[in-house]
């Protein structure tokens, strides 16, 4: 009997790396070396006695990367992939305090829904707040100290195939063409992965790609920090779509360096915070007190605006054919309306599929199938969280799953019992930080739950 998406989501969750590496290839070869490339590049380490990451940025060198565009917006590290990152790297937490990263504990994160401050879950799981550059580094750091993995500064061009099987990279250095061989090719290339075209070019099936257009609009910008210890250190308020304001919401972090990271996000022809007045005047009059005051700090840098189009998937389970000793990871397979901050921690997701992949001792000369099966498990689960949300929003037109106008009022019902019931928000928080399946909250116990938590609110 086939396990349900929510234990498969909860068995995924539980992932530790093997005791010991017991290699079961030759080379394994990551394409691009995103968050998800260098997590995927972390597992291959237990199961290849070499692994080889291709991406044209010099990996060794510290700071934004230059193919990361949304590198200087705002980043959530959610509880979930938290928990992920301390698995995979024991003393992760540990190294990043001591560096610099702000830790956020239940008691120190406030999170506002129209106005309205929610309920603090006490045991909820703690968070991590950083830039994306810090985070990224200290990732990228402790993937390449490990003996097996090296990095290769190329531009990767295509795929080499032998029968129904992809076996290396076609990489180009600095205009001199080459191949790196593989005994499994990872695609980490990121929303704009080339990965399609490759496969078609190639005779092999284009996978189908869904897109949802939300035409989000970031703004982020710094402010000096004074406090060492921050009370609160991550503070997050969302309007709801039935509040009339151009801003759909605000965030703002304490990161490293004594610096506030702050955001603002807006849909459409709405660009909220693009010049520095503009972004200090809407986090002082739009928002509860305390924006107000990280407003009144001294502005760091010039504000930081980022558009982000869709979300989008790629169906790679659904193809009939497909190459064997290949996968796909991270924003190259769904990336989503980066508000609900799921990139890196289902990137975390990713690798734990990959890990549980290879340790079936999988038949490489087969198409990666049960690899992709699960993986679809936590697509799904992601796609389903940021996707229901934003068709709420007044300029989101679909396409919608079915019993949609059911699904969205039990959604409101269980998102406004977030403000005042802690049993509710703490199944909430589950979900939302990716630890527990979207299914755990659609039972009877938690849509009464949140139905008599409202009823007493009223």
């Amino acid at each position: 009997m086939a396990s349900s998406p929510a234990r498969i989501f909860a068995e995924l969750n539980a992932v530790r790396p093997p005791d010991q590496a017991r290699p079961v290839m030759g080379t394994a070869v990551v394409v691009g070396g995103s968050v998800a490339g260098l997590l995927a590049a972390r597992v291959l380490s237990d199961f290849a006695e070499s692994v080889v990451i291709i991406d044209r940025d010099d990996l060794h060198a510290t700071g934004a990367r230059p193919g990361v565009p949304q590198g200087t917006q705002l980043h959530a590290l959610l509880p979930g992939g938290f928990l992920q990152l301390e698995q995979l790297f024991p003393g992760f937490r540990d190294e990043a305090v001591q560096r610099g990263a702000i830790e956020a504990p239940p008691a120190s994160r406030r999170n506002y829904l129209d106005g309205r401050m929610k309920v603090v879950v006490p045991d909820d799981a703690d968070s991590l707040a950083g830039t994306r550059p810090f985070l990224e580094g200290l990732i990228r750091r402790r993937v390449l100290q490990l003996p097996n993995v090296k990095t290769v500064a190329a531009r990767a061009t295509g795929l080499v195939f032998d029968a129904a099987a992809a076996t290396g990279v076609q990489v180009d250095v600095d205009g001199v063409p080459g191949i790196e061989n593989a005994d499994l090719v990872v695609d980490a290339m990121g929303r704009a992965s080339r990965l399609s075209d490759w496969l078609a070019q190639a005779g092999w099936e284009r996978p189908a790609t869904r897109r949802m257009t939300v035409n989000l609009n970031y703004a982020t910008a710094m402010f000096r920090r004074r406090e060492a210890n921050p009370e609160p250190a991550l503070v997050l308020a969302l309007h709801s779509p039935r509040v009339s304001s151009d801003v759909a919401g605000a965030a703002y972090f304490a990161v490293e360096g004594d610096r506030w990271m702050a955001m603002m996000a807006g849909y459409g022809d709405n660009r909220p915070g693009r010049t520095a007045e503009d972004f200090v005047r809407r986090m002082r009059e739009q928002f509860p007190p305390e924006f107000g005051a990280v407003a009144g700090n001294e502005l760091l840098g010039d504000v930081q605006t980022y558009h982000h189009a869709d979300s989008r998937r790629r169906d790679f389970r659904a193809l009939t054919r497909f190459p064997a000793r290949l996968v796909s990871v991270g924003d190259a397979v769904a990336s989503f309306n980066p508000v609900y901050g799921q990139g890196i921690t289902a990137a975390t997701l990713h690798a734990a599929c990959l890990s549980t992949y290879l340790r079936s001792k999988p038949d490489l000369s087969e198409p990666a199938r049960e690899f992709f099966a699960l993986q679809e498990v936590v697509v799904d689960a992601a796609w389903s969280t940021s996707t229901s949300a934003d068709l709420a929003l007044p300029h989101v037109h679909g396409p919608y799953p079915r019993a949609y106008r059911l699904r969205s009022w039990v959604s409101g019902q269980i998102v406004a019992a977030t403000v005042t019931d802690v049993a509710v928000a703490r199944r909430f928080n589950k979900v939302v930080s990716m630890r527990e399946h979207p299914n755990s909250l659609v039972t009877p116990g938690v849509i009464l739950g949140a139905l008599r938590a409202n009823r007493r609110a009223r």
